[in-house]
């Protein structure tokens, strides 16, 4: 999946994340995370977030998530969500991404 134009996903809600993601012109994912569980939990979202965005094949993006508290699944789906509005796409295999 190739990211076109920044997209986002989520809101600061309490218990939800807000993922942005844009183009990178090279290879890799930087990604920046905030939380208020960074200690306990930022290694884990940050896996969310990665192995979402491998599951889809995203090579190259900047990514940015404020956490309020997501669980494992909310951060996949707003992964997700950002990273299908970035790459301009409406073929959703929502099925096919599994959280680990």
């Amino acid at each position: 999946m190739e990211i076109k134009r920044p997209g986002v996903a989520g809101t600061m809600e309490s218990s939800d994340i807000i993922v942005r993601i844009e183009p990178k012109e090279t290879e890799g994912i930087e990604l920046t995370l905030e939380s208020a569980v960074m200690q306990q939990y930022g290694k884990q979202i940050e896996k969310v977030i990665r192995e979402t965005l491998e599951e889809l094949g995203v090579t190259k993006a900047y990514v940015n998530a404020v956490d309020k508290g997501a669980l494992d699944c909310t951060v996949a789906a707003r992964t997700l969500a950002a990273a299908y509005r970035s790459a301009e796409s409406t073929e959703y295999v929502w099925s096919e991404v599994k959280v680990k």
